[in-house]
């Protein structure tokens, strides 16, 4: 969908992005690289197709691990922004609670729960103790556009 815009930023204001199209789908993930990155029991969020997405204010800078996979975070309040996952160059992964309208952006996937901590819930559809396997995506990110109405 097109005509789905937000906007969002991390904590402190200094870098700031635009999003123009809608979530392929919402997640949670539990791993604990995703715990000790966020600093919680989980991290939150949505797969953005890479050309609804656009930072506009502020360069991030790459954290996290500086693997294959990118993860970018705010030079000065350090906020986890958005990933860009090696070999997926198609989606960038955004951290949903940094958009500043946070509605309809519930987890419908919640991912690694074989490392979840025991009292960490989402409500998330699906779940899965590792990633879904690849060929399952097609029909979540269709499902996920009947869950949401979009």
């Amino acid at each position: 969908m097109t005509d789905w815009k937000r906007e969002g930023g991390c904590r402190c204001g200094q870098v700031r992005f635009k999003v123009s199209a809608a979530p392929l789908v919402t997640m949670a993930c539990h791993c604990t690289g995703c715990q000790k990155m966020s600093s919680s029991a989980f991290s939150l969020s949505a797969a953005i197709p890479a050309e609804g997405f656009e930072v506009t204010q502020g360069e991030p800078v790459i954290g996290g691990l500086h693997g294959a996979s990118k993860h970018y975070f705010c030079p000065h309040c350090m906020s986890w922004m958005f990933t860009r996952p090696e070999g997926m160059d198609w989606f960038v992964n955004l951290r949903s609670p940094l958009l500043d309208d946070t509605g309809g952006m519930a987890p419908f996937i919640e991912t690694w729960t074989s490392e979840k901590l025991p009292f960490a819930q989402t409500g998330a559809p699906h779940s899965y103790e590792a990633l879904p396997p690849m060929e399952a995506y097609e029909g979540l990110m269709k499902e996920y556009v009947e869950w949401t109405g979009k």
